[in-house]
């Protein structure tokens, strides 16, 4: 086992899309990451939503990009559909596929005979994502579902990373057959239910997998369901502001900046860091306003402007969960984390302050 945050599991199971590439083009150090883990002999595997490619075309286009990969090192949400339709219905039962060829030729693997029409009388429509969906093939699932076929989504995730930002995922094309037919899907098979990650880490044995993510509505969300340590890379979809206002079910154990994180000591990413001071940042929370005084000194002042505490001393945050303020500078994940500690406490994300230039600059980047 290697040093740092990754050297104390014995698998990494990785999101793709907003981790290791952006549809077709790498990330900028995801593939020295795995390079890195696989000559520490850590084990390595991957945990898609996307159903537009079969496990081989991943791995493929994987070590297309300098990351080694065999497909059975794959899951996807497209094999884990066809595998759940494949154990429900008979032999040759009729499948209206709604997505790309890489899931109609799941749906053919497992023996089910996928079709196109409402009039081919489908038994289920499976639903995954494919950039040529239209609404033609929507307009047949609707009838179908309607008269009584299983609806199976592969995944809903809303959107999906792109070198030009988020672009319409599964879940914007689920959204309109829910639309349509007022109703949920019968099934979601991937991410945030925690079969991809159960699965990937009973085929590598692994005792102490770490699920590596970039959503935390699925990636995250998945890896809490499954009881796993998880970490939040900021590459991808979910950033800063929406990980300060995580529910439970939704907040990373880590986070880091990218994947150069899993070689960062453990601590140093842990999530949250409930301090009043780490690495040049410094947090005051209190039930009002913090302001400077005429030196310079952080002060909190009460609501008739007197001065009520100075740098150093604890504030103690009010029945409402009250303010937090930041000042100082340093490292941006130090200082998401000390924010991470006031916010999962009860602080509202929109009463925290930024004191500092470094912190100001900080908030406007993150959006706060």
């Amino acid at each position: 086992m290697g040093d740092g945050l990754a050297g104390g599991y014995d698998l990494v199971i990785f999101d793709l899309d907003g981790v290791v590439y952006l549809i077709d083009k790498p990330i900028p150090g995801a593939a020295e990451a795995v390079e890195r883990l696989r000559g520490d002999g850590i084990a390595v595997a991957y945990a898609t939503n996307n159903a537009s490619r079969r496990a081989a075309d991943v791995a493929s286009l994987l070590t297309g990009m300098g990351v080694p990969a065999k497909p059975e090192e794959v899951l996807n949400s497209a094999g884990a559909a066809a595998a759940v339709l494949a154990s429900r219905l008979p032999a040759g039962a009729p499948v209206l596929v709604v997505g790309a060829e890489a899931l109609v030729a799941e749906v053919r693997e497992v023996g089910l005979t996928p079709v196109s029409t409402f009039e081919d009388g489908p038994a289920a429509v499976v639903q995954g994502y494919g950039p040529e969906v239209g609404w033609r093939i929507l307009a047949e699932a609707a009838l179908a579902v309607r008269s009584g076929a299983t609806w199976v989504a592969t995944n809903t995730d809303r959107t999906l990373p792109s070198p030009r930002g988020p672009l319409p995922g599964n879940g914007s094309l689920v959204a309109v057959l829910r639309t349509a037919l007022d109703r949920e899907p019968d099934l979601v098979v991937g991410k945030p239910e925690p079969g991809l990650f159960t699965t990937a880490a009973e085929l590598s044995g692994a005792r102490r997998p770490l699920a590596v993510g970039d959503r935390l509505d699925t990636d995250i969300q998945g890896a809490v369901g499954a009881g796993m340590d998880s970490l939040l890379v900021l590459t991808g979809v979910s950033g800063p502001a929406e990980l300060l206002a995580a529910p439970p079910e939704r907040r990373p154990t880590f986070v880091a900046a990218d994947l150069s994180g899993l070689f960062r000591p453990a601590e140093d990413l842990r999530l949250p860091l409930r301090l009043d001071a780490a690495g040049g940042w410094h947090l005051t929370r209190t039930g009002d306003r913090v302001a400077r005084d005429g030196d310079g000194d952080r002060v909190a002042r009460d609501g008739d402007g007197d001065r009520v505490a100075r740098d150093g001393d604890r504030v103690a945050r009010d029945g409402d969960g009250g303010r937090a303020a930041l000042d100082g500078d340093g490292d941006p994940i130090t200082a998401l984390r000390l924010l991470c500690g006031a916010t999962w406490d009860g602080v509202p994300v929109d009463a925290l302050e930024a004191v500092s230039p470094a912190a100001a600059a900080l908030f406007e980047n993150w959006g706060l």
